[in-house]
């Protein structure tokens, strides 16, 4: 009998529609807690999950048995409707995302820089970390004006 194995680690992050500041404090831990629990549904654990107002980070393993856009599509569907229920009525993510894949080797060096994005926002923007990531992770496919309007 076969087995197929995989040990795939992903930085996902993404933010809120026009980059409102509609992730509050008082939600950030049970938010988080809830988009685990979205993870785990889809065999995808989550490492570290944090979040400024505009913005969240997320770092899992994906699932052998999901495809990332699946995985994706389930997080912010279920966490949109989440924060309406808990307050929020007029909260959407934004359409795209940015994920990067990590090697086992970096893990606890992004979930260190997971933990420290209050600190890390104090100096750059998101627009100034996204670019960031784009150019270390080469991505030539991004377009700076259709990723963030």
């Amino acid at each position: 009998m076969g087995q197929s194995l995989s040990q795939l680690y992903v930085h996902l992050t993404f933010g809120t529609k026009g980059r409102q500041a509609l992730l509050s404090e008082h939600l950030e831990a049970r938010l988080h807690a809830y988009i685990a629990g979205i993870l785990k549904k889809v065999e995808s654990p989550a490492l570290k999950i944090n979040s400024v107002p505009d913005h969240i980070h997320i770092l899992f393993r994906l699932s052998k048995n999901y495809a990332l856009a699946k995985v994706v599509e389930e997080v912010k569907k279920e966490s949109s409707k989440w924060m309406k229920v808990n307050g929020v009525e007029e909260f959407t993510w934004q359409i795209g995302y940015g994920a990067f894949s990590v090697s086992s080797s970096a893990v606890k060096t992004v979930e260190k820089y997971i933990e420290r994005q209050k600190e890390h926002h104090h100096s750059a923007s998101y627009k100034e970390e996204v670019d960031d990531f784009m150019r270390k992770f080469d991505v030539i496919e991004y377009d700076d004006n259709y990723f963030w309007n």
